[in-house]
């Protein structure tokens, strides 16, 4: 059976947030009124000077595209998609990127699972060379356009279920193991899945994540400027790209 192994895609891989671009994008575009920038601005500039969390960040900017995205066309939505996940395709960290390489040449199963929207999600994992990408997939309208409604990933306060329901689901699709898997995150919402692979790997932590990976002896990399480093590792989960 084929090894699995599964990533968080913002923070992890890519070195901002799909959403957060891509709304500003939207915006940028004209699809969004300019005014909601005021919606999440407040708290943009308490994380960017450290005065309020990231959570608050982010969970303004997945309100604000829940109330402008009903009714935008899919076709006009797909179009900006695409543009933020080409113009970032390369802002990723080195020491997820080649990761992803050297699992790609043993052949494992590369599952790919984000909160951010399904499009751009979708686009952003293409060129990494991921087996499959799960990311919010919303109803749309006979017209084509978005009815404001979530499909696979419920936005729910636990949402680590939701992550764990689709790696579940895929291992039995793909006729997958979790014998020799890999699971790579960067939040609490992590914990889920990586809970059940073999190797959790803990990337760039919120503190949250850090002090549970701390008391399981799980592995933490922490990639800045130019250097790598592992720290409270376990000898028997132990992964480094040397």
């Amino acid at each position: 059976m084929r090894k699995v192994a599964v990533f968080d895609i913002d923070g992890t891989i890519f070195r901002s947030n799909l959403l957060i671009e891509l709304t500003d994008a939207l915006v940028e575009e004209g699809i969004f009124p300019k005014s909601v920038i005021k919606s999440y601005s407040r708290a943009a500039k308490n994380w960017f000077e450290r005065k309020g969390p990231f959570e608050d960040y982010i969970e303004a900017i997945m309100e604000t595209f829940l109330k402008n995205i009903k009714g935008v066309k899919y076709e006009e939505f797909a179009k900006v998609a695409k543009k933020v996940a080409a113009f970032h395709k390369d802002r990723v960290y080195v020491y997820t990127r080649e990761l992803i390489k050297k699992l790609k040449k043993k052949n494992y199963y590369l599952l790919a699972i984000s909160y951010s929207p399904h499009a751009v999600v979708k686009e952003f994992c293409q060129g990494l060379g991921f087996n499959k990408a799960y990311g919010h997939i919303f109803k749309l309208d006979k017209k084509g356009k978005f009815a404001g409604n979530g499909l696979y990933l419920d936005l729910k306060k636990d949402r680590t279920l939701d992550k764990v329901f689709i790696l579940k689901r895929v291992l039995e699709k793909e006729n997958l193991t979790l014998r020799g898997s890999i699971g790579v995150g960067d939040t609490e919402s992590d914990i889920g899945f990586l809970k059940m692979v073999e190797k959790p790997i803990c990337f760039n932590p919120n503190k949250k994540l850090f002090q549970y990976a701390k008391k399981r002896g799980w592995q933490i990399v922490i990639e800045r400027k130019d250097m790598i480093y592992y720290i409270f590792k376990n000898d028997d989960q132990i992964y480094t790209l040397n």
